[in-house]
């Protein structure tokens, strides 16, 4: 049977498999199939990097039905392929999958990769893995989980695993006690791990264990799985160590094969950048980083209110007047990014926002004894949230009384947390002038200017507008480069991103001759 038609032949195979399952048990293990144009680049990619005319030892750690082998039988001769081995945990998929490649080289292994043992020598290895693995997160994995697949890493590598790490990762540290000496492995795998935590063991991994070929990031807005929202990326490299010098690859947007931009970087620069999304489109860390002054020496920067249960606990105009709550326990809140019609935010003779979207946070200290004798309205309420289950809720259980608010002053600078490009602005991220007394919840980070600084703005009250034009005017790439990004395009900022923006623009606007002074005086916060 030709390639082409046994191409046809497995797309209509997965169409029938995945339809038998929900998408809750797909998701759950992480199964979502590669596209057959995405599986042949990424085969080809990896193809050119071994030597020419070398015979193909083939292993793919999480078959599916083969998107790779069906693209690698496409484009290497059947000479060429020695060995193709694959595994597959799921035997929905493993035994009909099995039974369509029989007239194949494919042995295929019903057991779960990652407990199973690797090959004992040298001659049984493999020098072409490629993998879309499980992209199940950690907290989808059982504690005895986590152990067992520690616990392997650490037998067959040393190394000690984040507990936040999600299955693909185990996939990929592990699938090397299972290649050759110079073997080629390519990984599609969610570009998340360039920026987050648990991602550094995996970066370290790649500096230091193996020869890191080439990152190709796709750009998120452009996503590849019809079926998640995840942001992709392709990890190239060689089972060997890296020789001195040696510099990657990074590539952005398009296809492999025709990326937008592209950069060779030194693995000596890698190792202190804490952010590799930044590359190779717009400035990395690497600027910020060459003495330059960031956001975090001008303002103590925190993530807006956690309430535990918005829709409880943060009412409407509409709903205070109809439920008639004491006015006391009730604290101006901005709603939402999206219900704000400007990014300044004017002020009432009562100091709350004078915005036609108002919004108010329930917040009372008493206890429910006292709330009830002297509240009957608000104990009414109450207990439309025990009924509700509210106060069982991470947030409010872990509280005194269960509805009660942290304090959170008002902040005059806002930053939007997450958001996405649009036509009318390339930034997803929005600077926000607040004159008002209102706090914000936990869609916005708050910017709190330090004591220098506030010092200057009280005794020049016209610098607010200033500064806030100054940080509206941080390029989307700047803000982009220090955020994360998910599928779909949808960027987020966690309040230690956000302070490692470097905030020359912010030092530009401060008046002639004061700048050296309250750098000196921000030097001592």
């Amino acid at each position: 049977m030709k390639t082409e038609e046994l191409e046809k032949n497995r797309l209509s195979l997965q169409k029938r498999l995945d339809s038998a399952k929900t998408h809750a048990a797909r998701n759950k293990l992480g199964q979502f199939a590669t596209p057959s144009k995405l599986a042949s680049e990424i085969v080809a990619s990896a193809i050119s990097l071994l030597p020419s005319c070398s015979p193909i030892r083939f292993l793919e750690p999480g078959f599916g039905t083969g998107p790779f082998y069906s693209a690698l039988l496409h484009q290497a001769p059947a000479s060429r392929l020695e060995v193709a081995e694959g595994y597959e945990v799921d035997p929905h998929y493993a035994e009909p999958v099995k039974q369509f490649w029989r007239d194949t080289k494919l042995s295929l292994h019903l057991e779960d990769f990652a407990l199973a043992k690797p090959p004992g020598t040298e001659a049984t290895k493999f020098n072409l893995v490629i993998c879309n693995p499980p992209y199940v997160r950690h907290h989808h994995l059982s504690q005895r989980q986590k152990r067992e697949l520690q616990a392997a890493v650490a037998q067959y590598l040393h190394f000690e695993m984040n507990g936040l790490s999600g299955l693909y990762t185990y996939f990929l540290f592990l699938s090397l006690a299972w290649m050759a000496q110079g073997g080629v492995a390519a990984w599609l795998i969610p570009s998340e791990f360039m920026d987050v935590n648990y991602g550094r063991r995996l970066k370290e991994f790649l500096l230091k264990n193996v020869t890191l070929l080439r990152i190709h990031r796709f750009d998120p807005r452009e996503v590849q799985f019809e079926d998640a929202w995840v942001s992709s990326a392709v990890v190239f490299f060689k089972n060997s160590p890296p020789p001195d010098g040696h510099e990657a690859a990074f590539t952005f947007g398009g296809a492999l094969d025709q990326p937008r931009t592209a950069e060779l970087i030194k693995l000596t620069a890698l190792r202190h950048l804490s952010k590799w999304t930044s590359l190779p489109n717009g400035p990395s860390r690497r600027a910020c980083q060459n003495n330059e002054n960031t956001l975090a020496e001008f303002f103590v920067i925190k993530r807006g209110l956690a309430t535990g249960c918005n829709s409880f606990f943060i009412l409407t105009p509409e709903q205070v007047e109809r439920l008639k709550l004491p006015k006391k326990f009730l604290k101006p809140i901005l709603p939402g990014p999206r219900e704000l019609d400007a990014d300044e935010i004017p002020v009432d003779k009562n100091g709350e926002p004078a915005i036609a979207k108002r919004r108010y946070l329930l917040s009372c200290d008493l206890p429910e004894s006292e709330v009830k004798a002297k509240y009957p309205l608000l104990w009414q309420y109450l207990q439309h949230g025990i009924e509700e289950r509210i106060h069982e809720r991470y947030l409010c259980r872990h509280r005194e009384p269960w509805y009660s608010q942290e304090t959170r002053l008002p902040a005059p600078f806002l930053c939007t947390y997450m958001g996405r490009p649009t036509r009318r602005n390339d930034s997803p991220f929005r600077f926000i002038l607040n004159r008002s007394q209102a706090i914000a919840a936990n869609v916005y980070l708050m910017l709190y200017p330090k004591q220098a600084l506030a010092a200057l703005l009280r005794e020049m009250p016209e610098l607010y507008d200033i500064i806030w034009n100054a940080l509206s005017s941080i390029t989307a790439e700047m803000l982009v480069g220090e955020g994360r990004v998910y599928g779909g395009g949808l960027h987020k900022l966690e309040p230690k991103e956000l302070a490692n923006v470097a905030a020359g623009v912010v030092l530009s606007v401060l008046p002639q001759k004061r700048e050296l002074t309250l750098l000196r005086q921000l030097e001592l916060f």
